[in-house]
């Protein structure tokens, strides 16, 4: 997952995505698929405001998701100075285009709040109950740039340096996949990184996500000749995870 602020390359929340209540469904071009996005009704998206839920710095629209030992929530006011941390941290932004100013964070978590009023999933906010707070993001985002694939729903994760190699973005993002296939009614998940992120794509293959080669792409929003240019593109579709999850149901009966 490789996002960065407005007017910079590979953010994908720099487009506004369709409204609520336009209630449409998302054609995949060149390959006829359908992604189940579901929008919010008006209704809905007047509820969430009038309980302050996105005006900027109140908590975000989120459901709550409790794995064994994390908690993804929607986004607090104290959550937005380890975010700025952890996005100028050179490590955890290697494959970013550029690390983010605070201005840049606080723009970037405010429109993962608008994502969330919008369309009722996103970008949860991770935290480990009793050690760290706030330890980064992991969850869902509605692609919309030009490419082969879109448009289409990403799951993605960045999560603060100290919180990496304890399997927590595995952890999360196996619960958002169960939101995202049981709650959200989403028909097929995508997920991109750069060749070299070796750590987010041995997470997507950990979850189930498979890749082509033929479906590697050049990111539009990077510019042409930067080494990020080049994306790896992984899929998982609701069939595929629900028949993963039936098959080990019968190997623990076996």
């Amino acid at each position: 997952m490789t996002w960065t602020p407005p007017q910079r390359a590979q953010d994908g929340l720099a487009e506004r995505a369709p409204r609520a209540g336009q209630g449409r469904r998302l054609e995949c071009p060149g390959r006829g698929e359908l992604i189940g996005v579901k929008h919010r009704s008006d209704g809905a998206r007047r509820a969430g405001r009038r309980n302050g839920l996105d005006s900027i710095g109140a908590v975000s629209d989120a459901p709550r998701i409790e794995t064994e030992r994390l908690v993804l929530r929607g986004w607090r006011p104290s959550d937005r100075e380890p975010f700025a941390a952890m996005n100028a941290d050179p490590e955890v932004v290697e494959h970013l285009v550029n690390p983010l100013t605070r201005e840049e964070s606080d723009a970037l978590a405010d429109r993962i709040e608008e994502h969330f009023a919008v369309h009722g999933y996103g970008l949860w906010a991770v935290e480990v109950p009793g050690r760290w707070p706030f330890i980064g993001f992991v969850g869902l985002l509605l692609q919309t740039f030009e490419v082969h694939f879109t448009p289409a729903v990403e799951i993605g994760w960045r999560l603060a340096r100290p919180a990496w190699g304890q399997g927590y973005a595995t952890e999360a993002a196996r619960a958002v996949l169960r939101h995202a296939f049981t709650e959200a009614g989403l028909d097929q998940l995508v997920s991109m990184t750069v060749p070299m992120n070796t750590r987010s794509w041995a997470v997507m293959e950990r979850i189930g996500m498979t890749r082509d080669p033929a479906d590697d792409f050049d990111h539009p929003r990077v510019p042409e000749g930067h080494t990020h240019r080049r994306h790896l593109l992984y899929r998982l579709s609701r069939d595929t995870w629900l028949g993963a999850r039936a098959q080990a149901g019968s190997d623990d009966r076996h």
